[in-house]
């Protein structure tokens, strides 16, 4: 398998980009369409991406038929960590009489359960960006025949229980996806359209039930499912502003939010990207909360002199100070009508330690 030798500096490390599975499909595709014209194997396959980066891609394995060619390549995720890492994706191509590319799924890729995917219900979960790479390629190719194309995935379907892909609504697969057809290593764009896919889906899918649940992560979803196990809930990492303010322009205006202590006690202050390389409020928040009920000093400088939001839950239980859970929890509601600019949106903000699970249950 041959490795992209492309490179970008993110907070002072050199990462090496890799390319999406679109790409690698439409690698897939044209080497079996070439093939199937030439009767040849072919070794190494060249295709164009949107990002204006010409790939040079491996064939990993060619099956050559009269009447059709299959062809495969791996997927190079470069040092993004990615659960389709070199996966093998397979093209079978055929001609046609009538000049068309028709271009479906076959096993191992994922098929649109719900409204709100790029596609119908019903359809093979091949985005539009990669279904114009692959046209594009075989138009290139001068053939006017046309081609039926078909992507399948022999590992799809396994691989497919390690991605966010249940909870957007694409079953049984994985997805062919990729609007640059470059992977650029942790990137938080990508991260942040995958969130929002999932709040579209749940826009669409949630009939009149127009409450949305955000947390950062696993535990938040596990309490969220304890408290109310019919709320659509959402895993948002650090980006609480982004996807709030995705969320609301997309209409909805009930939202319910659960966080552990450490990363919500920071949205008490109106810090909306949580990660403690943006921002570390968490011992000033619960001194900024306490200091408004006059709580005495000596109690606020050993609070202060804290580590981390779990040694200082325990402390204010024992002091018996766990009044404070609710003020922050009510102004992190306050923070977040502000930060929507609309003091009529319905915000509700639970928080809970590893210790005591929910706070100010």
């Amino acid at each position: 398998m041959k490795k992209l030798e492309l490179y970008i500096n993110k907070d002072g490390e050199k990462l090496r980009c890799g390319y999406t599975t679109g790409s690698t499909a439409t690698g897939a595709a044209k080497a079996a369409a070439i093939m199937l014209l030439t009767q040849k194997e072919l070794s190494f396959v060249k295709i164009h991406t949107p990002a204006a980066i010409d790939l040079d891609l491996e064939v990993e394995s060619a099956e050559i038929r009269p009447d059709y060619a299959i062809a495969s390549v791996k997927k190079d995720s470069g040092d993004d960590p990615d659960a389709t890492k070199e996966v093998e994706i397979f093209a079978k191509v055929s001609l046609r009489n009538d000049g068309e590319i028709f271009i479906t799924g076959g096993p191992g890729v994922g098929k649109i359960t719900q409204k709100g995917i790029y596609g119908d219900i019903g359809d093979y979960a091949i985005n539009p960006a990669p279904r114009r790479m692959i046209e594009e390629e075989l138009t290139d190719l001068g053939e006017d025949t046309g081609f039926n194309v078909e992507i399948f995935i022999p590992q799809g379907e396994e691989i497919a229980k390690k991605t966010f892909n249940a909870n957007i609504g694409i079953k049984g697969g994985i997805s062919i996806i990729g609007t640059k057809g470059i992977v650029y290593p942790m990137s938080e764009e990508a991260f942040l359209k995958s969130i929002y896919m999932e709040i579209d889906s749940i826009k669409l899918n949630s009939g009149t039930d127009q409450r949305l649940m955000l947390t950062p992560g696993n535990y938040g979803e596990e309490y969220a499912k304890k408290l109310d196990p019919n709320l659509k809930v959402v895993q948002v990492s650090n980006y609480v502003g982004k996807c709030l303010k995705y969320a609301y322009s997309i209409g909805f205006r009930n939202f319910f939010l659960l966080g552990h202590i450490g990363k919500f006690s920071k949205l008490a202050l109106g810090a909306f990207n949580t990660h403690n390389e943006v921002v570390d409020l968490r011992m000033e928040a619960f001194v900024y909360y306490l200091a408004l009920r006059g709580v005495d000093s000596d109690h606020l400088l050993k609070i202060n002199s804290f580590l981390t939001a779990e040694e200082a839950s325990k402390y204010i239980d024992q002091k018996g100070l766990d009044f404070v859970y609710g003020d922050m929890e009510a102004g992190a509601e306050v923070r977040i009508k502000k930060y929507l600019k609309d003091d009529q949106v319905q915000v509700k903000v639970k928080m809970y330690s590893m210790t005591r699970g929910i706070l100010n249950d």
